[in-house]
């Protein structure tokens, strides 16, 4: 086909879905779009910052197909580039397994919706703008403008909520128009033509794109790998690290695959790697001491019954490892909602499987959540809960680093009710394996006796206005007190 004639059909498909929205997927031609647009004028530099002239039709190679970009309209006061992508479904199986499940290889959406084959032409197509480097017009690439994406069809494994928790946090407006199709009401959780408008520098949009697209599709089309983190950290650099899905973005990026998801968490908060506790470590010696009185199983139920007297509805525990005082609270009915923050994302795994998120059988999506996150850094995800609870952690902290915890926890997240458990140093001589002086267990960097404790909780107190009650938890000596010892503080 001329090129003058297919440029002429590119434009009239891409008017065809802006005016009418996408057809049903048993419409759709073999092509997805994404289409940016901008109103700052001279509207037309829009060219200078993708790097593609206005006047051109540019056609871009693919091992999956053919991409084009052309400008629907370029004038003075609005000026709009489309990427088109037409995926060959027959060359993605070609020479790939037998014929089994060979109907699932060409029955899918892989050549209709949006996914990881339109962030990889994205990149090819953009891939100098998505640096931000524009040598002819740089200040304008560091300038925000006003910009509008169009992504039509977009999947939306998790539906219109996932969708604006992804986009939203970023500073963008988004419009969802569902895809219409033979059951209405499936596919419009499906897929939807999704418009995006914020102020941002082009290049921020351009990573925001690349990264978010696969996630919301929750698939891609190439094996992952160590390298895939590069590409995640690039691309999210300046803001993935606060995003508040964060956890979710690079468990879906990287294909759910645990170890790459783990090593992407720890190079987005390095000062997580100084708070984190292999989980065959952080319980054993303790738990070999105390396992006679069960003193663990009377600890959580200790802060249940605390939790329960303060009348906390939302809860955030605290470093709460693999879950155990999580999955107490979630018998309760009037726990209504749910964190768990840990620095150790491989805790985190734990915690999910023994709660059952996202499985059948497991606690609605709304009423737990799991983060990856240091105590001793304010954050946003659990700052409006009722109650925070650090049970068995300050412990673990080095002495210079618990008035950064002390800091955030009472002094800027300042939740009405603070529950701390801590073991208590008086009590050891009473452990007939612990020698004189040790702690029980290797990582702990202090163990406080009950003075020490008390006067510690009194500095919290008059600094941050908390008033501190504190009982003992576990078989109790009239001379050395109870094995562990507890605080409540209430605001």
């Amino acid at each position: 086909m001329p090129r003058t004639h297919r440029r002429q059909r590119l434009k009239e498909h891409r008017k065809a879905e802006t005016q009418g929205g996408c057809k049903s997927r048993h419409q759709l031609s073999e092509s997805m779009f994404l289409s940016i647009a901008t109103t700052c004028q001279p509207a037309t530099d829009l060219g200078y910052l993708l790097h593609k002239h206005p006047d051109r039709l540019h056609e871009i190679e693919q091992t999956f197909g053919k991409a084009w970009v052309f400008y629907p309209e370029a004038g003075e006061t609005r000026c709009e580039a489309a990427l088109v992508l037409d995926v060959d479904p027959v060359g993605l199986v070609r020479g790939k397994g037998s014929a089994d499940g060979l109907l699932d290889q060409y029955v899918n959406d892989r050549p209709y919706a949006a996914s990881s084959f339109l962030s990889v032409a994205l990149n090819k197509a953009f891939r100098t703008a998505m640096t931000g480097v524009c040598k002819p017009r740089q200040d304008l690439a560091d300038s925000a403008l006003p910009l509008e994406a169009v992504i039509c069809p977009l999947p939306m494994r998790g539906g219109e909520k996932l969708l604006r928790q992804l986009f939203e946090p970023l500073g963008w407006s988004v419009s969802v128009d569902p895809v219409p199709g033979p059951d209405a009401a499936a596919m419009s959780n499906l897929y939807a033509r999704v418009q995006l408008t914020g102020t941002a520098r082009l290049s921020a949009l351009l990573n925001h794109l690349y990264v978010l697209i696969p996630v919301l599709d929750d698939a891609k089309h190439y094996w992952v790998g160590d390298d895939e983190i590069d590409k995640l950290l690039k691309r999210g650099e300046g803001w993935l690290d606060s995003h508040p899905a964060k956890d979710l973005i690079v468990r879906r990026y990287l294909r759910h695959r645990g170890v790459l998801a783990r090593a992407a968490l720890e190079k987005l908060a390095p000062e997580t790697q100084q708070e984190a506790i292999e989980p065959e470590a952080r319980r054993a010696p303790e738990d070999a001491l105390e396992a006679p009185m069960r003193l663990h199983d009377e600890r959580l139920a200790a802060v249940v019954d605390a939790l329960r007297a303060a009348g906390a509805k939302t809860i955030a525990d605290l470093g709460c490892g693999e879950g155990r005082l999580l999955q107490r609270l979630l018998r309760e009915r009037w726990a209504e909602r749910l964190i768990g923050l840990d620095p150790a994302a491989r805790e985190l795994e734990w915690a999910a499987k023994r709660l059952k998120l996202h499985l059948p059988g497991g606690p609605p999506e709304e009423r737990v959540r799991l983060l990856h996150g240091s105590l001793t850094y304010r954050d946003g995800r659990w700052a409006d809960v009722d109650a925070a609870a650090l049970v068995e952690v300050i412990e673990h902290l080095d002495p210079d680093r618990l008035p950064l915890v002390e800091r955030v926890v009472f002094g800027e997240t300042r939740p009405a009710t603070v529950v701390v458990t801590t073991p208590n140093a008086d009590y050891n001589a009473l452990f007939p394996n612990l020698p004189a002086g040790a702690f029980r267990h290797p990582d702990h960097r202090f163990e406080w006796t009950r003075a020490e404790f008390e006067a510690w909780a009194g500095k919290i107190g008059s600094t941050y206005g908390y008033r501190p009650a504190f009982s003992g938890i576990g078989r109790l000596d009239e001379t050395l007190g109870a094995p562990t010892q507890m605080a409540v503080f209430t605001r």
